[in-house]
């Protein structure tokens, strides 16, 4: 499959998750203009920061808190993005400097769009779903920052239950073949789910992430197998 082959199928994929991103993106840009952050200081933050939930995170903290618990709040939220790394790292090609830029466009939804089992992620579909969505999270904050609708509008649309279905979604996917995979979601579902009660989501995603330990195993088998290969 050629680059462009790829890039245009992940494209295709990610319309769904790039609608709800330009919603956010509105959503996002009516509150840092409720917020007083200017015209500027939004768009430039979501075209090169590109994160809805820093974002979110440092508008709602900052507004509240110090600039240290922003920040710290952000890089909590995001954490997640070292785990999902590592796990593209081997689909990665070319020079260091060239797998730098590649992984600029690992998002959420781009992962699990680019995902072809076994490890393995297709990287053109991973660029072409992060693109689209990109796109329409930049335009979203430029609409929100112009119209700055009213901040319930987005969750009577039922706006801020568009990404969680999404995933749910790709989860199914994924695990209705795969049993280790079942496994590993539900142990992070339920390690989630529990240290909600007592600590912050950004505590309580990253602390998620041990369900995939169970996969560890399999990699394992796997080595042996790709050596015999070579």
């Amino acid at each position: 499959m050629s680059f462009r082959t790829g890039f245009a199928e992940g494209a295709r994929l990610a319309v769904g998750p790039a609608a709800a991103t330009f919603a956010l993106g509105v959503s996002f840009g009516a509150a840092a203009a409720a917020g007083g952050w200017g015209f500027a200081a939004p768009m430039f933050f979501s075209a090169f920061g590109f994160s809805g939930s820093a974002q979110f995170s440092l508008l709602t903290t900052l507004h509240a808190g110090s600039v240290v618990a922003a920040v710290a709040a952000a890089f909590l939220i995001n954490a997640r993005y070292m785990v999902m790394g590592i796990a593209l790292n081997d689909s990665l090609k070319g020079g260091r400097l060239w797998r730098a830029l590649q992984a600029q466009a690992l998002v959420d939804a781009s992962f699990m769009v680019a995902h072809k089992g076994g490890g393995r992620f297709d990287m053109p579909r991973l660029v072409g779903a992060t693109a689209v969505q990109w796109l329409c999270w930049v335009v979203g904050t430029l609409v929100g920052l112009l119209l700055q609708p009213e901040p319930g509008l987005m969750k009577q649309l039922g706006v801020d239950v568009i990404f969680p279905a999404f995933f749910l979604l790709l989860v199914l996917d994924e695990v209705r073949h795969n049993r280790r995979a079942a496994v590993a979601a539900l142990l992070g579902a339920a390690i989630s789910g529990g240290l909600l009660l007592v600590t912050e989501p950004g505590y309580a995603l990253l602390a998620a992430t041990a369900g995939a330990l169970i996969g560890l195993p399999a990699q394992r088998e796997a080595e042996p197998e790709k050596e015999a290969v070579r």
